[in-house]
């Protein structure tokens, strides 16, 4: 999904520093740059649009970076930030507020007002990454006035809401296999809901975003719930609701209003998972009927019967085709959100 944009090991070290200045006024937003040491100086930047929202992974050696008032006069498109820190640290300095973001914490920012920047890899050497979405504040039903209070103020990218936004981000950080526009564009959505309800969690207005808002996001946070869960064999709709503080009844119309039923999303999020692990080369020597029950399928005629209405064949003659023909292949991806077309949509 994101494609390699720029890798400063294929420039002369003298060109790294000011290649990596333009290339970041392109994609980003035009910053002053410190480098200490330039003849040490390395980055990379991997990029792609999710509809309206852009998003790029990049490492770096320790920096500095200004956005000055000048540099906002000379061009304001008008974007906010929110990144993943995925390794070291970032300091931030913006409308007077100074604090280090660590790993796994998010960091929003706005383009339209001056801050600074500081980055440092853990140990002082080697290099820091992060994963930055830039969007229109305008798509974030939420006031911008209410927004600013969360300005370079660390949030948790690992726990409830911010931690499925945080787990979005990290796999678009790694995910460069095609994908088609209307999936890209799903994904987009997908990012805008997460971060509207990160958002609001944190500034106690969850009330406040549009009923289909909280829909969609509900709907999110189950499916998740559902899929860290397949193994378990007991997962019914009512163990799914109480885990959700949701009734029965709102759960089923969830999954309703979105095209199909609980246990059919249940169902096929589980042979997925099956599917990829027959096509494992490492785990070719382990039983069907293992990998069946390891994603919660108790009985072994109704899990063969289920994959071969799925797919067509039955599970042992998939494995064998699919061995011999993609041993040693990159699998699939595999993350927390299915980039296929079986994420459920609330209509």
């Amino acid at each position: 999904m994101l494609a390699n944009v720029f890798d400063s090991r294929e420039l002369a070290v003298q060109e790294r520093a000011e290649a990596w200045r333009e290339l970041t006024g392109q994609f980003l937003a035009p910053n002053e740059f410190d480098i200490e040491e330039p003849e040490a100086f390395g980055a990379s930047l991997s990029a792609a649009d999710l509809g309206d929202v852009q998003v790029a992974a990049m490492t770096y050696t320790a920096l500095r970076s200004r956005r000055t008032p000048r540099l906002i006069r000379r061009s304001d498109p008008g974007q906010w930030v929110v990144g993943l820190i995925l390794g070291g640290r970032q300091g931030i300095d913006q409308k007077g507020r100074q604090q280090w973001a660590e790993a796994r914490e998010l960091v929003l920012y706005t383009e339209s007002h001056p801050y600074e920047t500081r980055v440092e890899p853990r140990d002082g050497r080697g290099t820091a990454a992060s994963v930055v979405a830039r969007f229109d504040p305008a798509d974030v039903p939420l006031p911008t006035r209410h927004l600013d209070r969360l300005l370079a103020t660390p949030l948790s990218g690992s726990e409830g809401v911010g931690g499925l936004l945080g787990a979005l981000l990290a796999q678009l950080a790694t995910d460069t296999g095609p994908h088609r526009a209307t999936v890209t564009a799903r994904l987009g959505g997908v990012f805008t809901d997460l971060l509207t309800g990160c958002l609001a969690h944190h500034l106690d207005l969850r009330d406040r975003t549009p009923t289909e808002h909280r829909r969609r996001l509900l709907l999110l946070q189950v499916s998740d719930f559902i899929r860290r869960r397949l193994g378990d064999a007991d997962l019914s709709p009512s163990v799914i609701a109480a885990a959700n503080h949701i009734s029965p009844r709102t759960l089923h119309r969830l999954f309703e209003d979105s095209g199909t039923t609980v246990a059919s999303y249940v169902r096929g999020q589980r042979l997925r998972r099956v599917r990829e692990d027959l096509g494992d080369p490492g785990l070719a020597s382990r039983p069907v009927h293992a990998i069946a029950g390891r994603w919660g399928f108790s009985r072994p005629s109704d899990f063969g019967r289920a994959f071969r209405r799925a797919y067509g064949v039955s599970p042992a003659a998939y494995r064998e085709d699919r061995l011999r023909r993609v041993r040693g292949a990159r699998p699939a991806p595999c993350g927390p959100w299915p980039v296929g077309e079986d994420q459920p949509q609330v209509r």
